[in-house]
């Protein structure tokens, strides 16, 4: 289905569409966005945080923000603040913000101008998003996503039906996510409106050297998406049409993209200043259509007394001014506030429920998870499972998900196309909506095209929003080396996870283990990621028998955090000093194991089970007893989260130490080569740490 807006800017029958009242919200509107941006002018000494103001573009911002109701989900871009001011927010609010000040509504004076969040129960809600160049259409799909599903199943009530309005410029809609999300909105027909905002730049990059097209001709291939083009220099217009197509969404709860044709009056940011990159004729060409004189033009012909539209503008003026200088004068956020909001508050701190059942039976890793998920799925409907092959005709590659999609049916277990960005960045739209989505990356090695949603969207959403979004969810990741899996399927990236902040990553090494962890990554309010090694998921590799373990009841949960001593060395032998700690998880537990055989009670092994949070005071509490320790890891040693572990163990625990604290992974190669003997040969095993574990020991 087509949209083809064939809107005059002066045709009478049209105007008459759009009452006197509207106009003149919409003029005072636009007045109180340029006095803002002017007032942002002749203070730059003040304004000292580069901002983008709305100029130019306020006509279809406010012609948007006048259709959404409170139970619409909106996720403005960076240049929207008139979107803002039209859904109810007020310059002082949005000022406290520009200012990075401690009463910053959306971020607490931790963002950015027009980087808003919000969940005011009045107004269309926000979900956080990035500096919205195109990434943030993944999580408001996800919203889209969350919302329809929500419908399907009746988990919640609405008054009317939920539209998601996803605003960007259209220079960014050539990024390969904005692809994404617009195929999976396609796909899947979900309630979204993607509002493109056509300047005509690109910070300084014309129309013409970015793009073969505009947004309007370049989504004509995704079957499926309706689409339609407006001037959004006019009020009118673009009110109009704004109106069909969010009665359209609302109605049908089909996608729509609307091409807004709008001008650049502003600088593109406070930084990047307009006389940097265009001379006076574009400039000239971009002021001819400013939508405040258009739409004054057109108040008068239409009988406004022109006085009347004078006291707007000064009254706006005035407006501005003062919420300016209230907005000068409030306080700036406290030092000591600054490491709030990092995670949110989990409710799992404890260990709890029946570990091992009497007459419990052994089971492998992979069913661990197959029955908490199960289990999980059963007694709560907003927890849903999707990635690729995931679904009910093979249940994962590995078989990880099997049995799930025919128990749950399509909506809840489904497959997803190659969209590792969407599979992880959508989860922070459907957690915004309440649900709890558990999504799956093929193999680890896959993880890199999902990590600009997980750092840029996903980890900081609950530190920039102020606590008001943490992303709830949970992702499983394959991971590590075993029977010549190659170069693309073997890899290990915990280093890389763990050097992004607001994230949880779990990397559990037995059945029980991964049963209690995943039950506590669903009830905590934060990111999780799931490393689940594959040779340990069926217990394959030789010497991993002990991943089978009784698998523990339904009420068994297993906080992170929590490392654990899982062999422990000689009493004797320790005071003695003649004892080493190993400090290990995931498939190391097994190597670590092994090795200990050798050395008669004189090695004590650590399971860490999480990597953040760790457990530091269990580790140096057990160096401190011994002397001596390695930190074994799968990961190539250099630069690696094993070597940082090692730091901070030599700095806590430097005056009980018998020697330096040591690090053992594999070999410093670009990758798994697929060869088995080169696979050992990179690859750490029992009889390499024992080696290493025997030059300790004579120090």
């Amino acid at each position: 289905m087509f949209f083809y807006v064939y809107l005059l800017p002066m045709e009478n029958a049209l105007h008459e569409k759009v009452s006197q009242d509207i106009l003149l919200k919409a003029y005072n509107h636009m007045m109180l966005a340029k006095a803002m941006a002017d007032i942002y002018e002749e203070n730059r000494n003040v304004c000292k945080y580069v901002h983008s103001t709305s100029r130019g573009h306020e006509a279809i911002q406010l012609a948007t923000a006048y259709q959404l109701k409170k139970e619409d989900w909106v996720s403005p871009y960076y240049r929207d603040e008139s979107i803002l001011l039209g859904i109810g927010f007020e310059p002082y609010q949005l000022m406290l913000q520009l200012l990075a000040k401690a009463d910053d509504p959306f971020s607490g004076g931790r963002s950015y101008y027009s980087h808003p969040s919000s969940r005011d129960e009045n107004k269309p809600k926000i979900v956080h998003q990035s500096s919205a160049t195109g990434m943030q259409t993944i999580p408001t799909t996800g919203v889209a996503q969350g919302i329809k599903y929500i419908q399907d199943f009746n988990l919640q009530n609405f008054e009317n039906n939920p539209v998601v309005v996803c605003s960007l410029g259209d220079n960014s809609v050539t990024e390969g996510e904005v692809s994404e999300a617009l195929q999976f909105a396609a796909l899947h027909q979900l309630p979204i409106i993607f509002l493109v905002q056509d300047n005509e730049w690109g910070i300084s990059v014309t129309k013409d050297e970015a793009r073969t097209c505009d947004a309007y001709d370049f989504v004509a291939g995704f079957t499926g998406l309706s689409r339609m083009r407006v001037d959004g220099t006019d009020f009118v217009e673009s009110f109009e049409a704004m109106k069909k197509a969010v009665d359209f969404v609302r109605t049908e709860r089909k996608p729509l993209v609307v091409c807004a044709k709008t001008v650049l009056i502003g600088h593109h940011t406070s930084g990047v200043r307009r006389e940097f990159y265009r001379d006076e004729e574009d400039l000239t060409k971009h002021r001819a259509k400013d939508p405040g004189e258009i739409l004054r033009k057109h108040l008068l012909e239409t009988g406004v007394d022109e006085d009347l539209l004078k006291q707007i503008t000064k009254k706006a003026r005035l407006e501005a001014e003062e919420a300016f200088e209230k907005a000068k004068n409030a306080e700036d956020p406290k030092p000591e506030t600054v490491m709030q909001h990092v995670f949110a508050p989990t409710p799992i701190t404890e260990e709890t429920g029946t570990r091992e059942p009497a007459n419990g039976e052994k089971i492998v890793m992979v069913d661990a998870a197959i029955h908490a998920i199960q289990e999980l799925m059963w007694k709560h409907p907003e927890a849903l499972l999707y990635g690729q092959d995931v679904g009910e005709r093979i249940g994962g590659v590995f078989r990880e998900t099997v049995t799930l999609g025919k128990k749950f049916g399509s909506k809840r277990v489904f497959n997803t196309a190659i969209q590792e960005a969407y599979i992880i960045g959508s989860t922070a739209g459907m957690s915004a909506v309440g649900l709890k989505p558990i999504v799956e990356v093929q193999f680890a090695d896959y993880i890199y095209p999902g990590i600009n949603q997980l750092i840029t969207e996903i980890s900081k959403s609950n530190y920039l929003s102020g606590g008001k979004f943490p992303v709830s969810n949970i992702i499983r990741v394959p991971i590590g080396a075993y029977g010549g899996g190659g170069p693309y399927h073997s890899g290990s990236v915990e280093s890389i996870l763990a050097n992004i902040k607001g994230i949880k990553i779990a990397y559990p090494s037995n059945a029980a283990d991964f049963k209690g962890l995943l039950k506590a990554a669903y009830y905590d309010p934060n990111p999780v990621v799931m490393l689940e090694h594959k040779g340990l998921y069926w217990s394959k590799v030789p010497g991993t028998e002990d991943a089978k373990t009784i698998e523990p009841a339904e009420d068994y949960v297993l906080p992170f955090g929590k490392g654990k001593v899982i062999i422990e060395a000689d009493k004797e032998e320790t005071e003695k000093g003649r004892t080493l700690l190993v400090v290990t998880y995931g498939m190391g537990v097994y190597w670590a194991k092994e090795a200990a055989k050798n050395f008669n009670g004189r090695v004590e092994v650590i399971d860490l089970r999480t990597l953040i949070p760790l457990d530091e005071a269990l580790v140096f509490e057990r160096v401190k007893a011994h002397g001596k320790c390695i930190v074994l890891t799968e990961e190539q040693l250099n630069n690696s989260f094993a070597e940082a572990f090692a730091h901070r163990i030599s700095k806590n625990c430097f005056k009980y130490l018998d020697a330096p604290v040591e690090t053992m992974g594999s070999l410093d190669v670009p990758a798994v080569p697929i060869n088995l003997i080169l696979e050992k040969e990179m690859l750490p095993n029992a009889e390499k740490l024992s080696n290493k574990i025997e030059e300790m020991l004579k120090y």
